[in-house]
């Protein structure tokens, strides 16, 4: 057999990418060092892979031909945060390629195992935001900002997008500059530098008040366990969750000065009164924010309740009520 030569990969750092990469060491007999997705300046033999598609699809042809879930394993792997990913993967497709998917069934195997524990780390992290993800309305567009550990959006896609078949919404990663958009019922991943929201209108203001509302008032004092809810839901996502966020993140573009609101039950202050309430949910009315009550608001006149609704009967003429006082 010809021996492998030791080199440097530099390539794009997209998938298609590391997959030339994959093919170039078998096509060249050489074996990679390392794979980096930027080009530095190094002492050793190095050389930068162009991304072919067409080499590309000839690896995945072949990984899924040897085995089905040890490619769905390099896909999700591509997308974790494990030091030295490319490397790792390299190696789990190396020992593919040459012993078959037998140690797959190993978890404690040596090559199998980083990659197993990263890819469990990144479903984990894509489920969870399943349920952390805070959307704001933008004149008819959601929008919402993630920042995981991981590049979870690809895995977030078919959620989101099945959920909110009928509406117009991103979602953008802040640590890996990539932002998903779905318009229309089409979806796309694109790269983005940067993104700044505008601040909130007065009517999208109001909901993320009356949403921190609820979150402080179903709170329950006596149980407050801050160690159990850090463990459900770890501090590293607070960042972007509108329960957790300052005064500011509450002000609409309008507002010269944050509207001061009610304390909600517990002495947890609650965030400002929206400027006009919002339409009730159906078989429900407003509550009265200053009581802290849900009762509904006396009709004309100062009669509560009104007659025919709730209020006892009136005594006939010449009789009194059952249980009144004689006159």
């Amino acid at each position: 057999s010809i021996p492998m030569q030791e080199i440097l990969y530099f390539y794009d750092g997209s998938f298609e990418g590391f997959l030339s990469c994959v093919f170039e060491s078998y096509a060249h007999h050489e074996r990679p060092s390392a794979i980096e997705s930027e080009e530095v300046p190094t002492l050793f033999a190095s050389r930068w892979v162009e991304t072919e598609v067409p080499h590309a699809q000839r690896v995945l042809r072949k990984l899924h031909a040897v085995s089905p879930w040890g490619l769905e394993l390099v896909r999700r792997g591509f997308l974790t945060c494990l030091p030295q990913r490319e490397m790792a993967l390299y190696r789990l497709i190396q020992k593919l390629l040459e012993e078959g998917p037998a140690f797959l069934h190993n978890l404690s195997d040596e090559t199998l195992n980083p990659v197993f524990q990263a890819v469990r780390h990144l479903n984990g992290e894509a489920h969870l935001l399943k349920g952390f993800v805070r959307f704001s309305d933008y004149g008819g567009v959601l929008a919402a900002e993630i920042e995981p550990k991981n590049r979870v959006l690809p895995l977030l896609r078919g959620h989101f997008c099945s959920r909110f078949q009928n509406e117009d919404f991103l979602i953008y990663d802040r640590v890996h500059h990539e932002v998903l958009l779905s318009q229309h019922g089409a979806s796309v991943i694109r790269p983005l530098d940067a993104l700044t929201l505008a601040a909130p209108d007065q009517t999208e203001a109001a909901y993320r008040r009356l949403w921190k509302q609820f979150y402080d008032t179903v709170a329950i004092r006596e149980r407050y366990n801050p160690k159990l809810r850090r463990t459900h839901m770890p501090k590293r996502y607070w960042n972007t969750m509108t329960e957790f966020q300052g005064e500011d993140y509450f002000r609409a573009a309008e507002d010269a000065a944050a509207v001061p609101g009610p304390a909600a039950p517990g002495g947890i202050p609650a965030p400002g009164r929206p400027p006009a309430p919002l339409p009730s949910a159906p078989g429900s009315s407003h509550g009265n924010s200053e009581a802290g009550s849900s009762a509904a608001p006396a009709p004309a006149g100062g009669q509560w309740p009104p007659p025919g609704r709730d209020a006892p009967p009136a005594a006939p003429p010449g009789r009194r009520r059952p249980g009144a006082p004689p006159a």
